[in-house]
């Protein structure tokens, strides 16, 4: 279905064509066995490394249930919560579209999960970066609405010619973004949050660079698909990141 969409005009994609039906009753015994052991692993990791939103948003949704998350399950709880819904999708999905989804509440996820042989890295975010990694935030009223605005900032950028401005907003917000809590240094991003090796490195390694969070440091931070990144932007909080992004408008955006 994936390269069926791509054929087409690209004037006549709509973010629909690249919904899928997650086809829960498909995973076996042993993608769910995945799944515990990922995320058992991963909140041990995790501990108090990462800001306690994202802890809330774990026990909300209920995401501690054995098994791979069930997208309806999900979406019966976020969506009257913050308005957020996922759906499921065969992979990566372009940016136009990707930020199209964004700017309507939804948040896509692959139907798939990796195998025990990837573990510690997966090229295609899977179901368990999108599920355990994103969404436990977007059951957090503010940054729910963040993460809406950072669509509209990318369709407006893509639109501009300038898709990279908004990417790495989001990307060193929502992906690999830091923030103090109390005075700590905390996981934000969900690629970190996601990532049994970067998540450690991000806070303690002293071979990377951490600079303070601003949307015009982040407009102008180039970021790395295919390495543990060399640089973090640190926010003062959640709040603060939240506050920032939403504060800016895509006119603005463009002028950085």
């Amino acid at each position: 279905m994936l390269q069926e969409v791509i054929a087409r005009d690209d004037r006549t994609r709509r973010w629909e064509d690249y919904v899928v039906p997650q086809n829960w009753d498909s995973f076996t015994k042993d993608d769910h066995e995945v799944w515990d052991l990922l995320f058992a692993r991963q909140v041990d990791l995790l501990g108090s490394r990462v800001v306690s939103a994202f802890l809330d948003g774990i026990d909300l949704l209920k995401l501690s249930h054995p098994g791979v998350p069930d997208v309806d399950g999900l979406n019966a709880i976020l969506e009257p919560r913050t308005g957020w819904r996922t759906v499921a999708v065969p992979g990566l999905v372009p940016d136009d579209i990707f930020f199209a989804m964004l700017s309507e509440r939804v948040f896509p996820v692959g139907n798939f999960i990796r195998t025990r042989e990837q573990l510690d890295y997966l090229e295609a975010p899977d179901c368990f970066h999108d599920m355990f990694g994103h969404i436990p935030m977007l059951a957090h009223h503010e940054y729910a609405e963040m993460a809406r605005h950072i669509g509209d900032l990318g369709t407006a950028a893509i639109a501009a010619g300038e898709g990279h401005r908004a990417a790495r907003i989001y990307w060193h917000s929502v992906e690999f973004g830091l923030a103090k809590e109390h005075g700590e240094l905390k996981i934000l991003g969900a690629g970190l949050a996601s990532s049994f090796g970067e998540s450690h490195s991000s806070l303690e390694s002293g071979e990377v660079e951490r600079l303070p969070f601003s949307v015009a440091r982040a407009v102008h931070t180039p970021y790395r698909h295919d390495a543990f990144q060399p640089l973090y932007l640190v926010s003062q909080s959640l709040e603060r990141t939240v506050e920032e992004v939403l504060a800016l408008t895509p006119a603005e955006m463009l002028e950085l």
